[in-house]
């Protein structure tokens, strides 16, 4: 099977299984069920259930088990989107190529969708697919990421940091918890999800993990200046414009560019214990640092 089959495969995947955990759209509350699957359905790279599909494979991880992590991985994510477009926060109309959440809804409706689908990814988390004792270690990995020491944390230091100037270590530090928390979480859990890793094989994704997730940031600053909004799907130039620190603002566009290239490198090189076995891990590498080729 080609990349690009498995890619096409495990989106179709998940995107079924994202309908299928989803509270349909005639249950009651109605509309906030609707603006829930509005936010989440029919877009996104995914990249975070491609990552735990594909750690997954090392552990020999069931798919439905597979699934329901990364449906839960993809709720967080979708959740602190929905959140971080509010006019409270970076205030933005457009994600993924169509209106926001508050612009499409509103305010309190966007607000109960991010806190809805929190609750929701650890309801799927916790479905009859993954047995007792993953579904603790599970919970526990996407709790970590998503909150103040992982995602919510890394948000609290971006909108402090506004208008202020930030070393690069300062700004490593900011997008460690902001993006790269949860994309580590997505290896893990794809891990976790099948026997159990020993010691050394989470050292190593770990390793790979934190590669790929500054190396995502990296490349997203870089797109920003780069790309038109059409191609972002969200509001191009957007952190250049509210006073953001950026990697491109800090150590300019030649620098961030080599700098997601050697990230690529680090994210290979802590792969080669596995072998063959992380092909699909490795390719994904590729597929985050490329968007910029």
């Amino acid at each position: 099977m080609t990349f690009d089959q498995w890619t096409r495969l495990v989106l179709d995947r998940v995107e079924s299984a994202l309908d299928h955990y989803l509270p349909a759209a005639d249950v009651q509350p109605a509309p906030l069920h609707d603006a829930m699957r509005y936010a989440v359905l029919g877009g996104g790279k995914r990249v975070r259930p491609l990552l735990c599909h594909a750690a997954g494979e090392l552990t020999g991880a069931t798919p439905e088990a597979l699934d329901a992590a990364a449906c839960a991985l993809e709720m967080i994510h979708v959740y602190s989107l929905v959140h971080d477009d509010m006019p409270c926060m970076d205030d933005d109309d457009m994600r993924r190529g169509k209106p926001t959440v508050h612009v499409k809804y509103d305010e309190p409706t966007a607000l109960l969708v991010g806190d809805a689908l929190q609750s929701q990814a650890f309801i799927t988390l916790t479905s009859d697919v993954v047995d007792a004792p993953r579904q603790a270690s599970l919970v526990r990995e996407l709790a970590l990421a998503s909150g103040s020491i992982g995602m919510a944390g890394g948000q609290a230091i971006d909108l402090a940091s506004v208008g202020h100037s930030l070393t690069r270590e300062q700004l490593e530090t900011m997008h460690r918890l902001k993006t790269g928390a949860l994309l580590r979480a997505s290896v893990r859990m794809g891990a976790v999800a099948g026997e159990t890793p020993s010691a050394d094989t989470l050292a190593a994704l770990d390793k790979y993990a934190a590669a790929v997730g500054l190396a995502f940031q990296v490349v997203d600053d870089i797109l920003d200046v780069t790309a038109d909004s059409a191609t972002l799907g969200k509001t191009a130039g957007k952190d250049a414009k509210d006073g953001k620190p950026t990697y491109v603002s800090i150590i300019g566009l030649d620098a961030s560019r080599a700098l997601a290239q050697q990230l690529r490198a680090d994210a290979h090189a802590a792969l080669e214990p596995f072998g063959a076995r992380a092909q699909r891990l490795a390719e994904l590498a590729d597929l985050v640092v490329n968007r910029v080729s």
